[in-house]
């Protein structure tokens, strides 16, 4: 289900060109009340999460999407039960292990975004050689935040930024809005088009707080395990109906 104010009269479609986004997020929720609602353990849940993430990338790609960006752990999920978080790691290198070929193979470069520090050596071990062994491909850039917070973002940018002005690197008149994206996580890829959010909640939990200023938000009940290439065509058709303003009247 899609939850959107209603068109109003002087409101037209995107462009042709513009109904596929460029750059779509999706926020990964769900998984936990997914597994509740069919009796089974939270980790069957977290599971069926993770094998989600390859199709979707794949049906990306084949719709000719540039950039996925996804919200695999904030760095509020360090709050959770130990057992979960635990659970947690060990997904992430499964999935790392297990899905970064036929990544690779598609034509798909993974960018981890976050702070790698806390997490164990082994894991920031297989983050850098997942990103060296796709960083050559060109059809998508997955972008995965993990220990990620839009607050974090912005924060650690201001510092870099004034920590180059007090070494005389930069002047504070230089600062601009472009200057300051390319000091975020996202650096200089563009702007999200679309950020998906499952699980039936309104609200974009601290991500990409900067990025997603004109971002068009779609927000669906079907929790990350069950959302599938037709909930993703959903998600496209009603972007695609959408007009994109930017604040001006057209």
């Amino acid at each position: 289900m899609s939850y959107h104010s209603p068109k109003t009269q002087d409101q037209q479609p995107n462009d042709a060109a513009e109904a596929v986004p460029d750059h779509i997020v999706i926020i990964m929720d769900g998984n936990h009340r997914w597994a509740q609602a069919r009796h089974l353990p939270g980790a069957a849940g977290h599971r069926a999460g993770a094998k989600r993430l390859r199709p979707i990338a794949e049906a990306c790609v084949a719709r000719g999407i540039k950039y996925l960006t996804v919200f695999a752990f904030s760095t509020e999920n360090w709050g959770r039960p130990n057992a979960e978080v635990n659970l947690l790691m060990d997904l992430m290198r499964q999935v790392m292990r297990n899905e970064i070929n036929d990544l690779n193979d598609n034509g798909v470069r993974l960018k981890v975004i976050g702070d790698r520090t806390p997490f164990a050596e082994d894991i920031q071990q297989m983050m850098l050689d997942c990103e060296q062994l796709t960083q050559g491909n060109e059809r998508l850039t997955l972008s995965v935040a993990v220990n990620f917070g839009g607050r974090w973002d912005i924060l650690g940018a201001v510092r870099e930024i004034a920590a180059q002005v007090a070494r005389g690197e930069l002047e504070a008149s230089d600062i601009d809005e472009a200057m300051f994206q390319r000091f975020l996580s996202l650096g200089d890829i563009e702007a999200p088009d679309l950020l998906i959010r499952t699980g039936g909640d309104f609200r974009v939990s601290n991500f990409l707080l900067w990025d997603l200023a004109y971002t068009e938000l779609y927000f669906t009940e079907l929790f990350w395990p069950d959302f599938d290439d037709a909930a993703l065509e959903l998600a496209l058709a009603t972007y695609a109906a959408r007009q994109r303003r930017f604040g001006a009247r057209r």
